[in-house]
């Protein structure tokens, strides 16, 4: 007897219920996608036990009739599509027929549903994949599906579930994310306890943004939008016999265009990993690294490599352009002209920074460092119920509740950064003898909570606060120009005022701005500044190295550089780029080759350019604890201003800190 034989239904649904359920969200996944295709415009989730016992999504869609109810259960049963060039154009969320067979399989399932056009509804229950009952009852018009005790007859896969409230967190996320993709909608989540998340219609994104995380989430954020128009390149063709046959009466597909809209956040704004990256494709979210992939680049030389920005990005094209064909889970999809959509998404980010250009204030920097949270804003979301929803440091998302306000008054300075009102009163008093000492909470050790001081009266007792005076928008760099040196601090940092305020400049990282945009100029104009080494310095590498040395030789010889083998593992450098001399130069080979053995995408020559102008001007600008004169220290200031992104260095740190006029006067109490 042969070993090989047809696996019955209920297993073959069991193993599709493996790919696609993986957990709760799975399902909350499918079947939300479900109601948005069937045009819902409201939409509630009612959640118990973070999923395991309760998911049941209502929504007021179109509903079905009797016989197409029964028949979405079975597999690849959908009406999404009809035949295989459906494939190549798929404009809904679903499509594949897979989701409902698969969830019924491994839980107990209660469909209830009415068209439009039926007086009555149809209600179905289904145990394991098993169909216990189908009956006619009033309903009104959509469709509700109810899933009980999830993975009750396959516990091995039970076990794998997370606490309840992870798998909250990660159904929490999930609705979040859909409704920040349809502002138009109505969403509703609920847990036993409480709501999650109330969600009615707004206007447009950034309405949502602030429904969802808040006024101070979104001005963290700049909205951006872009639209391309798309070549014919890559558009799918009726094959030939088709043409043949339908003669000179094919309609060529019109090639659409890419649109692009959303937001993304200001260089300060710094993630530990790319989790705060939100990427959507004609409203569906996906997880794609060309995408991710033209972001970085898009913020290349603007934040640290090892750090990440805040992304909140809307893709639209035609369906032709994109395969969602590629993952049952349908989280990853493949883009026919890719090379296109990268650079589309990477000028238009790269446009939308260069615009803005944020100064990065004073007190904000001071406190400021990358976090691992992936949500827009550190513990910042819609307050619903009294819930507030965090970000661990591993990446899990969990509810907490809301904590309560503080008693103290706060000045909030730009940025974010709260200053508690009373803080400098409270260490005034300290200096009395028999003071109490104060702790950092800003109430003296031992004591209660009292009633705050009476409210300060600008100007009372002491000299009138300055007249108002127009504060520079924080999105764009004020004219450097207008800046005069006062003198350094430690020989290392630029001290300036002009009428905006005190700016710092970190003259190493303004210096290193200049060259690199002056040497990427040269680069472009093949009129590179090099000087011949008196004797020519003999650098030694290892096999690694010297595979990465015969990839960039090029590009180094145009940037300067002149060098030869030197036996079979040396190197021989004779020219090298102006300002660079003895150890720099040799610091800075290993340290550029270093950089592209590490690198884990395929080296393009844009990037290989940058990194080599980096390197470069990192070596060869000013260094710290070096005294420049008041000529010099004008000199670079006017240099910087003339940069087209004076803000950062090429590795993304900060070169100007301004503490503006308002936060002085706010310090000091005048307003």
């Amino acid at each position: 007897m042969g070993k090989i034989h047809v696996l019955s239904e209920a297993v073959a649904n069991q193993i599709a219920a493996g790919e696609v359920v993986e957990r709760p969200a799975s399902v909350v996944k499918e079947l939300l996608e479900n109601a948005l295709d069937a045009g819902a415009t409201r939409i509630k989730i009612q959640i118990e036990a973070g999923g395991k016992r309760l998911i049941q999504i209502t929504d007021n869609g179109c509903g079905m009739v009797r016989d197409d109810a029964l028949l979405a259960f079975e597999r690849h049963a959908t009406s999404k599509l009809k035949n295989a060039e459906d494939l190549l154009s798929v404009s809904t969320l679903g499509f594949r027929g897979e989701a409902l067979p698969s969830i019924a399989s491994v839980s107990r399932l209660r469909l209830e549903t009415r068209a439009p056009e039926d007086s009555s509804g149809t209600v179905i229950e289904i145990n394991g994949g098993k169909i216990l009952k189908v009956e006619e009852a009033g309903l009104p018009g959509g469709t509700s599906i109810t899933v009980r005790d999830l993975f009750f007859n396959t516990p091995a896969r039970k076990k794998f579930l997370k606490a309840e409230s992870t798998e909250l967190s990660h159904i929490a996320s999930l609705v979040t994310h859909y409704a920040l993709a349809r502002p138009e909608k109505h969403f509703e989540l609920h847990s036993a306890t409480n709501a999650v998340l109330v969600a009615p219609p707004v206007d447009g994104s950034s309405e949502r943004v602030y429904q969802v995380f808040g006024k101070e989430t979104l001005d963290q954020l700049m909205p951006l939008a872009a639209v391309q128009p798309l070549a014919r390149i890559g558009l799918p063709q009726p094959p030939p016999w088709r043409r043949e046959a339908e003669g000179d009466d094919v309609e060529l597909a019109e090639p659409g265009e890419i649109r692009v809209q959303g937001f993304v956040s200001r260089p300060e704004i710094q993630k530990l990993n790319r989790s705060s990256i939100y990427i959507f494709v004609n409203g569906r979210l996906i997880r794609d690294r060309l995408v991710q992939h033209a972001i970085t680049e898009a913020y290349r030389n603007i934040i640290p490599p090892t750090v990440f920005p805040v992304v909140l990005l809307f893709l639209e094209m035609p369906s032709a352009e994109v395969d969602v064909n590629v993952h049952p889970s349908k989280t990853e999809v493949r883009f026919r002209q890719q090379t296109v959509l990268h650079d589309f998404v990477r000028d238009t980010i790269r446009a939308t920074l260069m615009r803005a250009r944020p100064v990065p204030q004073f007190v904000s920097e001071i406190h400021a460092h990358p976090t691992a949270t992936p949500s827009l804003t550190p513990g910042q979301t819609a307050n619903s119920g009294g819930w507030r929803a965090s970000y661990q440091a591993d990446g899990k998302f969990q509810l907490e509740p809301q904590m309560p306000p503080a008693t103290n008054e706060r000045f909030h300075f730009q940025g974010g950064i709260a200053i508690e009102a009373n803080a400098a009163l409270s260490l005034a008093r300290s200096n009395f003898p028999g003071a109490p000492q104060v702790d950092p909470g800003g109430l003296p050790s031992g004591a209660e909570a009292i009633p705050a001081d009476p409210p300060f009266v600008p100007g009372e007792g002491c000299a009138p606060a300055f007249a108002d005076e127009p504060e520079a928008l924080g999105q764009l760099a004020p004219s450097l120009a207008s800046l005069k040196p006062l003198g350094q601090i430690r020989d290392s940092f630029i001290l300036a005022v002009n009428d905006e305020g005190l700016w710092i400049v970190d003259q190493h990282v303004a210096h290193e701005r200049v060259l690199f945009e002056k040497i990427l100029k040269q680069r472009a104009t093949q009129s590179v500044e090099s000087q011949r080494l008196l004797m020519p310095l003999i650098v030694e590498l290892t096999p690694g190295q010297q595979a990465v040395f015969a990839d960039i030789s090029e590009e180094l010889e145009r940037n300067g550089f002149e060098a030869e083998p030197f036996g079979t593992r040396s190197l021989a450098v004779k020219v090298a780029p102006a300002g660079v001399e003895g150890v720099e130069l040799e610091h800075m080979l290993y340290e550029l080759l270093e950089q592209f053995s590490r690198s884990e995408q395929k080296l393009n020559l844009e990037a290989v350019r940058a990194r080599i102008a980096a390197s470069i001007a990192c070596h060869a600008a000013i260094k710290v604890n070096m005294a420049l004169d008041q000529d010099k220290m004008v000199w670079l200031l006017d240099a910087l201003a003339r940069c087209s992104f004076p803000i950062a260095c090429p590795h993304g740190r900060p070169v100007v800190l301004r503490y503006s006029v308002r936060d002085i006067q706010k310090a000091f109490k005048r307003i």
